[in-house]
């Protein structure tokens, strides 16, 4: 039986309180009769029911969701006495209330982070812009931090006059299908060998949870990637930029191997169409590394690359 939230389960709620928690707890708040079952929140969060299961098992144990059981669904909803106080901290409006406060915090921990290196007024510009492309997303704050480092490093990566280690840029429209595949393939196979990098024309809220699937099926992990928008920075701290449906967003700036995939999009299609989108990728993504590896041998670092030949 659910226990009676009180000010100690709030207490909980902040202590074991993530970002996919918060956005469980927003989800089932703005549900339209005030629950939900797990499979839609798995689908909109883009992760695996059980992990999504654990999550809601942790908020129950807080006493901050209840769960009751209609035939052969669990349906999840926040406990009525608690929903006032939840809504005060994950947002009344379904976003949390405190993600904006939350960028001083973010730039001056990647201040620290970069310090020698960047100057303060890079990195909170870059936080702001990142935060601001993410409008409307959940866990906006956490995506932005995120968005921001793979930023930030890919304008050190351009400064570099040299670098031994190929980069990778996968580019789709939403960026949660196509480019997603093909970047978890590639991490699986060349692991630190190579850095691999995403980014969308048109990116959508989150990655596609038929993606998550059909890598699961393979033992290819998607790890903590989300759509991002395509930036210049990631264009030019790329080696390779292989697009696959963008169209003309991807600017072309010299000295990057481009190459274009013509790959359907796996949106809206069943499972066994996205596991032969799938297939497809990766046996171009083996390819593609095979190139890679015969262009970029074990090397001597100061040796000039031979796409900037």
């Amino acid at each position: 039986m659910d226990r009676r939230p009180d000010d100690a389960a709030m207490r909980d709620l902040k202590r074991i309180s993530d970002p996919t928690r918060a956005a469980i707890l927003r989800m089932l708040l703005d549900a339209p009769d005030g629950r939900e079952a797990v499979t839609p929140l798995a689908e909109r969060l883009g992760l695996q029911q059980p992990t999504v299961s654990h999550h809601l098992g942790l908020l129950r144990e807080a006493g901050l969701v209840e769960r009751t059981k209609e035939g052969r669904i669990a349906w999840y909803s926040v406990t009525p006495s608690a929903a006032g106080r939840v809504a005060e901290i994950v947002g009344g409006d379904g976003r949390p209330a405190d993600q904006a406060a939350a960028l001083p915090r973010i730039v001056a921990d990647l201040t620290e982070r970069y310090r020698g290196i960047l100057s303060r007024e890079t990195v909170a510009e870059c936080v702001a812009d990142s935060y601001d492309r993410l409008d409307g997303r959940p866990n906006r704050a956490s995506s932005a931090s995120a968005f921001a480092v793979d930023r930030l490093d890919a304008v050190l990566s351009v400064r570099r006059e040299r670098h031994a280690v190929p980069r990778v840029l996968f580019v789709c429209v939403q960026n949660a299908g196509r480019s997603q595949l093909a970047s978890a393939i590639l991490r699986q196979l060349a692991g630190d060998r190579v850095v691999v990098r995403t980014a969308g024309s048109d990116p959508a809220d989150a990655v596609r949870s038929t993606i998550v699937t059909v890598l699961d099926e393979v033992g290819t992990p998607l790890g903590g990637e989300f759509p991002k928008p395509l930036t210049d920075e990631a264009v030019r701290a790329a080696d390779y930029v292989i697009t696959m449906g963008c169209g003309d967003a991807c600017p072309i700036l010299p000295g990057r191997e481009y190459l274009d995939w013509d790959i359907p999009d796996p949106v809206g299609r069943p499972l066994t169409a996205v596991r032969a989108i799938r297939d497809d990728i990766e046996h171009r993504v083996r390819e593609l590394l095979g190139r890679i590896e015969s262009e970029w041998p074990c090397r001597d670092e100061r040796a000039p690359s031979p796409l900037h030949r």
